[in-house]
């Protein structure tokens, strides 16, 4: 076996087994045995869980970012894009990126929401050290084309679109199934993916609630006419 197919073998089967049982969940002993190596050869190629784990988010992350980057190299200087041709951007660089299965960005999704619902801080903070200047590029384009939300909320809201992407994504086979059961049209996943950019566009720049106190109503009094809460951003 040539040592890329042994690479990507292994590869193959730790990405599929994170998505499916998580990262704590999933052994070496299961990816060994799914990709048909021996520990020997997951040691030599990877060194460790960890490093393996880092390899299956560059296998995506490395040319979505490199592509990200281009892209905004080209458009430097140019008039600040809209939100929406922001977006798009984004999702036109994650469908460009090669796929190996049918279900590629629907498991990195998964994989993505994970690396923050679980205890991975190792791996965020690789994430940062490797990604974190293109993608801070990419947020200083959002601020500027969103000004009026301030930093930290939108910090907040791209987390809630990416949870939006991150379910949707993960299970887009059932949703799909599920539209179809419904309304008789097939969606390909790139139907799905785009359908995403109007909403997001539309709810990112919202104004955010005043920042008040939440008032405090003596027992049998009618509540306020609307309820108080505290915009992330602007305390």
């Amino acid at each position: 076996m040539a040592q890329s197919e042994t690479v990507e073998r292994i590869l193959d089967a730790a990405e599929q087994l994170f998505a499916e049982k998580g990262f704590a969940e999933t052994s070496l002993r299961l990816i060994t045995s799914k990709a048909a190596v021996n520990l020997a050869a997951v040691n030599y190629h990877f060194g460790s869980k960890t490093a393996l784990i880092q390899a299956v988010f560059a296998r995506f992350l490395d040319p979505f970012c490199q592509s990200l980057e281009r892209e905004l190299d080209a458009r430097s200087g140019q008039a600040a894009p809209s939100l929406e041709a922001l977006l798009d951007l984004l999702v036109s660089q994650a469908l460009g990126v090669k796929p190996r299965g049918g279900s590629d960005l629907s498991i990195f999704m998964r994989l993505l929401g994970l690396a923050f619902s679980q205890s991975q801080g190792n791996l965020r903070q690789y994430l940062e050290d490797q990604y974190g200047a293109v993608f801070r590029r990419y947020r200083q384009l959002m601020h500027e084309a969103a000004p009026n939300i301030p930093p930290l909320e939108l910090f907040w809201r791209m987390h809630f679109m990416l949870g939006a992407a991150a379910f949707s994504m993960s299970g887009i086979k059932a949703l799909r199934g599920m539209a179809e059961s419904d309304f008789g049209v097939h969606t390909s996943t790139e139907q799905v993916v785009r359908l995403m950019v109007p909403f997001m566009a539309a709810g990112l720049p919202v104004p955010g609630c005043p920042n008040r106190r939440r008032s405090v109503r003596s027992p049998g009094s009618p509540p306020a006419a609307a309820p108080a809460c505290r915009a992330a951003g602007s305390a």
